[in-house]
């Protein structure tokens, strides 16, 4: 089984990261991390993650992962978009962590679809054509997309289920230790206070702002 993990410029690591720790070590899987050139991708956070192939070298996948991160400067090129518009079709599931749904639907993917994402750009998945959810991990179809970050764990943990079985799954989120007890019951914006809720929003939002402007 391919599984094609996708790299581009000021991704998320933990997106790709997290998914990838429970989706390759099961039997029989091959996994590809993908990027538009064989140069290192610098993460949004400075981590450096190296390519296996190239967008032009890999026309086809059973499984696409594609990490968040911010999302303008990618948008906006439109390489992963169109990469992802030719091999979704023949792959047999297509997922997405974070506001790495947002490149799946500027691809088409997620035309009519349900679709989550993180909460900080809803309003942006939902222009461009998604029926947004406020669900941790959303599967319609062939597609099957998480929330913020952390929820790529949640989001692979089920599509392993999927591919393999309960049983399969249930072991590698204990080979893991997938067994969360946060110290804090703020990682969603339903349940964080206000004040914080708005401070994070501020610097996020001014994040994707500047990364909107280098492209603008």
């Amino acid at each position: 089984m391919d599984i094609a993990f996708v790299l581009y410029p000021d991704m998320t690591a933990l997106d790709l990261v997290g998914p990838y720790d429970v989706l390759a070590h099961a039997p029989g899987v091959t996994p590809h991390f993908v990027a538009a050139t064989p140069d290192p991708v610098r993460c949004d956070a400075g981590m450096l993650i190296a390519p296996t192939t190239t967008f032009a070298e890999l026309d086809r996948a059973d499984v696409i992962v594609v990490p968040g991160g911010k999302p303008f400067g990618v948008l906006a090129e439109g390489t992963v978009a169109a990469w992802l518009r030719e091999v979704h079709p023949t792959a047999t599931w297509t997922t997405s962590v974070c506001t790495g749904s947002t490149l799946l639907a500027s691809a088409g993917v997620l035309a009519g679809k349900r679709a989550t994402t993180h909460w900080a750009v809803r309003d942006l998945l939902a222009s461009l054509g998604a029926e947004v959810s406020t669900e941790r991990v959303v599967r319609d179809g062939s597609v099957i997309t998480a929330a913020g970050v952390s929820a790529g764990i949640d989001m692979a943990l089920a599509l392993a289920g999927i591919l393999w079985g309960d049983d399969v799954a249930k072991g590698l989120q204990l080979a893991i230790e997938y067994d969360p007890q946060p110290p804090y019951d703020s990682g969603s914006v339903e349940k964080a206070p206000a004040e914080v809720v708005e401070a994070v929003r501020g610097l996020m939002l001014s994040g994707f702002g500047a990364d909107r402007d280098r492209t603008g």
